[in-house]
């Protein structure tokens, strides 16, 4: 082994150990050559590599997304583990990436997804992600909608009672007599008390009853006289 190439690979090692954390510096420091130390990084680094692909495999596989979150956030976090697997090499195309994103719609959103699922014709990504995004709108806009009507029904049932007490409490007899109270009497053409009360109208019921015993009286004394004088002729 020659000394020029003793002092390449010195300077080759150490190229490599500067670019490396302090820590893991101090741990490949007494590997003697640059191949030694290529060799343990590149077992060391590859596993890692295999199981961080495996590791965000298993994360797109099993995501799923849920109802009680926007839809369009739960989106936007599969892209990013879609970019993850690229980045890995983990090569899927865009139909795949669609068919899987449809699959991973929430539950409430069944029956969209079997439309999306039925449509013959072919869709891109940003196809797909702005249709969800129109859907997401939609849902809020009819939840608003229904929000609204829910309390314009309760303020109506609130309303509805008082309204109901007060048109009783207008049209109740103690009303209809204090507006009768107002009005002139017929008899003396006087306000401020209701016709039973009226003292002209009990003037004339009683002088009324009075003439009716008097003629009642002078009927009786006709009676008897012509009861007298029948008898007479019989006699």
């Amino acid at each position: 082994m020659t000394e020029a190439w003793k002092h390449s690979d010195f300077l080759c090692k150490n190229y490599i150990l500067s670019g490396l954390e302090d820590d893991l510096y101090n741990f490949y420091s007494n590997v003697e050559t640059s191949k030694e130390l290529y060799d343990a990084l590149e077992k060391k680094y590859k596993t890692e590599d295999v199981n961080l692909k495996k590791f965000v495999a298993a994360k797109f596989l099993d995501y799923k997304m849920v109802d009680n979150k926007p839809v369009i956030t739960q989106v936007q976090e599969l892209q990013v583990i879609i970019h993850d697997l690229l980045a890995e090499g983990l090569i899927i195309n865009e139909a795949f990436q669609v068919a899987s994103m449809i699959e991973k719609l929430p539950p409430l959103w069944r029956y969209f997804k079997n439309y999306l699922k039925h449509k013959r014709t072919e869709m891109k990504l940003k196809d797909l992600i702005v249709q969800v995004r129109n859907k997401e709108n939609n849902k809020v806009a009819e939840k608003k909608t229904r929000g609204n009507s829910t309390i314009m029904g309760a303020n109506i049932v609130e309303t509805a009672p008082t309204n109901l007490k007060k048109r009783k409490k207008s049209s109740g007899p103690n009303n209809y007599s204090s507006k009768q109270e107002k009005l002139p009497q017929h008899n003396c053409r006087k306000v401020g008390h209701k016709n039973a009360e009226c003292r002209a109208l009990n003037k004339e019921k009683k002088k009324g009853q009075a003439n009716m015993v008097e003629t009642n009286d002078d009927i009786d004394d006709l009676c008897a006289m012509f009861s007298e004088c029948n008898l007479v002729e019989i006699l």
